[in-house]
């Protein structure tokens, strides 16, 4: 009883890792730049606009870390191949031969003269072609977790949807620059830096149209 527990651990394992996954852990160069310091007690005499954490005259924009800001995916993806082949392919072999003759012997007859011809032709000719069109869009919110020294923004985001039993997940992360974010707090998706957006489902549909994980596991090592 203990070997089969064993043996179905060990498919169970084997079939998890075959499952797509996105990692979310920011960039390295993300973790190595040091966060910027922010000083907000700089004397600035003379000015209507003034600085702290709330300015009276400035763009509500995400400025500061966990500030918030809409990140507007609209992702299209376009692709088409062509391949077309020919081959032809001809061959001929001839190959004829004069009287036997032999010393001390007299020539045969002329009937024995020995002549073989052979000839063959081949020819192939195939193409294809594939043309594929995917596009995603939505909108999600993402909270800046971090503010490099050089100005950028680190930020990260998710979503979870449960509609009708079927839960839908959302994640969005990357690197984006300030100067790109709109003046409503928006910044679309073709802006983000090292972007990783991932979306799916759990439930009762995906478990249906999902293989078992047995059949995943003999087609990976299935050699045919």
């Amino acid at each position: 009883m203990r070997w089969i527990i064993a043996i179905y651990l060990i498919f169970l394992g084997c079939a998890d890792k075959m499952e797509p996954r996105i990692d979310f852990t920011p960039p390295e160069y993300v973790q190595e730049l040091p966060s910027k310091e922010e000083d907000y007690n700089q004397p600035n005499p003379g000015s209507l606009f003034g600085r702290g954490k709330n300015p009276l005259f400035s763009d509500r924009k995400a400025m500061k870390v966990n500030d918030v800001l809409t990140v507007i995916i609209d992702e299209t993806t376009n692709s088409s191949s062509t391949t077309q082949k020919s081959l032809t392919k001809a061959n001929q072999v001839a190959l004829g031969g004069g009287l036997f003759t032999g010393t001390g012997v007299s020539a045969l007859n002329s009937a024995t003269n020995i002549t073989f011809q052979n000839q063959s032709d081949s020819s192939y000719s195939g193409s294809g072609s594939a043309v594929r069109q995917e596009k995603f869009t939505t909108t999600i919110t993402a909270r800046v977790v971090k503010i490099l020294n050089n100005g950028n923004y680190f930020i990260d985001g998710t979503k979870e949807l449960l509609v009708n039993g079927e839960k839908q997940i959302l994640k969005v992360s990357g690197v984006i620059s300030p100067y790109n974010i709109t003046a409503n707090n928006e910044i679309n998706s073709k802006y983000i830096s090292d972007a990783k957006i991932e979306y799916i489902t759990e439930g009762e549909l995906e478990q249906g149209t999902k293989r078992g994980w047995l059949a995943r596991f003999f087609d990976t090592i299935w050699p045919f």
